[in-house]
């Protein structure tokens, strides 16, 4: 879709051109109402991967190389923040990729139109951050906590280790263990920033033949940073990758970039498959989450694979209108994630026979051999997504595994699938109850639906397939422990 109208209100801002200075100390914007103001906690749709012209590609020819922007990305960071309003986005986060001393780039002058852009679109909180160039990896999603000291925060982190900071002798800082110091320096951090893994199976060949991100790095990066590094991104950005300008599909475009082994209804293989790299993690009792992201660099309609900020993935997290309480929810798991607005509102709650309760992200204990009832409600909106249309939702699946003291789950996840006939309208809702007896382990308990009755499980996404037709979303877990 084409929006020439909102372009040009947005093209008209007079900040974009006074964005395009620099400047030596760069000046927080921390409103008080972002900081203090009390709210209701509510379902906080979100976006934490998005590159603007700050993402450069670089001349070689002079020494330092020198950053050429709007080489990889296009828009002004004011831009996407009026497009993630208009998509029904309420925070999100510049994550703009680095390269040869692109901290400076990111101090002087990212940062300054960031602040800029809050103050012109005040409705979209937004986050601080970059795409991290993982030493011995790929990419992570960068958050750095909204303070006074944010901008030097992220100058450090990145001067320090980034991996292409140092380009083109990045070789020393491009191992594991560089990635586990720069971890162990995160953890210490005071104010503790986020740290999410990007399409962490883009470069699989074949089913769970990982290269440079592996299950093995991913549970040494959490056991290094526990209050970082948070999780990864199940369904990755580029979705846009199968249409043309003009909306139509275009037949060899592959979801999300994914050129080897392909996503999975929009997610990446170690997200989608029962019993793979997710459910191994969250086996062990680790508090693994996923997200779902743009990735955006340029909209489809202008010749590249994107969508914008919230038009077709949504990160809901479930917080206070305020960034310190978004982010610490994030680190806390309270998130669902969406694609092609499927559903907008979701209720995993498991309470024991004692009347305690726990919901998404949250854990339960109960006394061994207790009885639990899971009782699931979603919202389906009745109303047309950006793909112009209406998508109901056909199936919903309840994932059930345990939690072992084992290297190993020693039994396979139970997936008890539901279709509308077998759950009850309450309201706008639908609701869902499952009861757990005589539970002598602990659990996890995750939910994930889809308006593709026809698959039980996501299946290969073919080239050329339309993103609007293969919608699903994703619950976080939650756990149950015993007394």
């Amino acid at each position: 879709m084409r929006y020439p109208a909102l372009y040009s209100v947005i093209l008209s801002f007079p900040l974009l051109a006074s964005c395009k200075s620099t400047v030596d100390q760069p000046q927080s914007n921390i409103p008080p109402s972002s900081t203090q103001q009390a709210t209701t906690p509510e379902w906080l749709a979100g976006d934490h991967h998005i590159h603007g012209k700050y993402s450069a590609r670089w001349d070689w020819s002079t020494t330092p190389p020198t950053p050429i922007l709007r080489g990889d990305a296009q828009y002004a960071t004011a831009i996407y923040a009026q497009m993630a309003k208009h998509h029904n986005l309420s925070w999100m986060v510049t994550t703009d990729h680095g390269g040869p001393a692109h901290s400076k780039v990111n101090l002087h002058q990212a940062y300054p139109e960031l602040v800029a852009s809050r103050e012109a679109t005040p409705e979209v909180l937004q986050f601080y951050g970059m795409e991290f160039d993982t030493p011995g990896a790929r990419h992570c999603s960068l958050i750095i906590p909204h303070t006074a000291n944010e901008a030097e925060q992220l100058f450090r982190i990145e001067k320090n280790f980034n991996r292409r900071e140092v380009e083109p002798n990045s070789v020393p800082r491009d191992t594991n263990a560089f990635m586990l110091k720069a971890l162990k320096s995160m953890q210490a951090e005071k104010d503790k920033p986020l740290l999410i893994v990007n399409h962490p199976a883009r470069l699989a060949d074949k089913l769970a033949s990982f290269k440079k991100v592996t299950p093995e790095k991913l549970k040494g990066w959490q056991d290094a940073a526990p209050d970082v590094v948070i999780g990864m991104e199940g369904a990755p950005g580029h979705q846009a990758n199968a249409l043309n300008p003009n909306g139509s599909i275009k037949k060899s475009g592959k979801r999300g970039g994914y050129d080897h082994f392909p996503t999975m209804g929009g997610f990446d293989q170690m997200t989608a498959i029962v019993g793979g790299v997710w459910d191994r993690m969250l086996s062990e009792g680790r508090h693994w989450w996923i997200t779902a992201a743009s990735d955006s660099h340029m909209h489809y309609t202008e010749g590249r694979t994107d969508f914008w900020p919230g038009e077709y993935s949504k990160t809901y997290v479930f917080a206070n209108k305020q960034y310190a309480d978004i982010m610490q929810a994030m680190r806390d798991g309270k998130i669902f994630v969406t694609t092609g607005d499927l559903i907008d509102s979701l209720s995993v709650e498991v309470k024991s026979n004692a009347n305690l309760t726990a919901n998404i992200g949250e854990t339960i204990a109960i006394t061994s051999g207790g009885d639990a009832t899971v009782r699931i409600r979603f919202h389906d909106p009745d109303n047309h997504n950006f793909g112009r249309q209406n998508p109901k939702v056909e199936r919903v699946d309840v994932i059930i595994g345990n939690v072992t003291s084992g290297d190993e789950p020693d039994v396979a996840p139970v997936v008890h699938r539901f279709t509308p006939d077998k759950w009850r309208v309450d309201g706008q809702y639908g609701v869902i109850e499952i009861s757990l007896n005589d539970i002598q382990q602990g659990h996890y308990i995750r939910v994930r639906g889809t308006n593709n009755a026809d698959e039980l499980e996501p299946e290969i996404d073919p080239p050329g397939e339309d993103p609007w037709s293969d919608l699903w979303f994703y619950s976080n877990p939650v756990f149950i422990i015993l007394n």
